[in-house]
C-alpha cells in the first residue's frame, strides 16, 4: 500500500509486535522508524510522554499547543492509561505496556504500538520503530496510511531530537 512504510528495513516489517495481537486482520498496516544517537534509556521516556501529548504537528493535532520539550515527572505507563492527549484532553487508551521497550495503545480504531530497541554492535544507538494497524476499509486504509506517514514521521523526529538532545 502507498506510504505504508518508512525508514525500516524488511525485517522490522517481518518483526512481531504487540498490536498484532490485539488486531488479527488488519485491513491497513503501516510500518516507520528512525535511528536515534542515544540509547534506549534516553528514548523511552520520551516515547513514554506520549500520554500528555501527541509530539506530531502540534498546530494540526494538538490545537496549537506545543508538546513539552522537557522530560516531566511521570510514573512509568500502565494498562488503561490514556493513551496520547490533544488539546488538554486525553484521548485512546493503553493496551499493553513493556516498560522501557514497548508502548501499544488505541485510538480512534488504530491501535498502535512503538518499540524502542538498541542496535546491536552499536552501543548507545537505538531505533525507534512504529507500526499501525487498523481494521477499516481500503479507502479509509489508503488515506489513514498517508495522513499518518506525515504526522508518525514528524513524531518520531522529534522525539528523536529530543532524546539526542537537540
Amino acid at each position: 500500500m502507498i506510504g505504508d512504510r518508512w525508514g525500516v528495513s524488511d525485517a522490522e516489517v517481518a518483526a512481531p509486535y504487540p498490536c498484532d495481537d490485539l488486531v488479527t486482520r488488519p485491513a491497513l498496516q503501516a510500518w516507520r522508524g528512525v535511528d536515534v544517537a542515544a540509547p534506549p534509556e534516553r528514548v523511552w521516556p520520551w516515547v513514554a510522554q506520549l500520554r500528555v501529548a501527541p509530539y506530531s504537528y502540534d498546530w494540526v493535532d494538538n490545537g496549537g499547543r506545543r508538546s513539552p520539550r522537557r522530560l516531566l515527572d511521570l510514573p512509568e505507563p500502565k494498562v488503561g492509561d490514556p493513551f496520547t492527549s490533544t488539546r488538554g484532553r486525553p484521548i485512546g487508551r493503553l493496551l499493553a505496556v513493556e516498560p522501557g521497550r514497548s508502548l501499544t495503545g488505541e485510538v480512534l480504531g488504530a491501535v498502535m504500538t512503538y518499540v524502542v530497541a538498541p542496535v546491536p554492535g552499536r552501543p548507545g544507538r537505538s531505533r525507534l520503530l512504529l507500526k499501525v494497524v487498523m481494521e477499516t476499509s481500503r479507502p479509509v486504509a489508503v488515506l489513514v496510511t498517508l495522513g499518518d506517514l506525515v504526522m508518525a514521521r514528524k513524531q518520531l523526529l522529534t522525539w528523536r531530537d529530543l532524546a539526542e538532545g537537540r
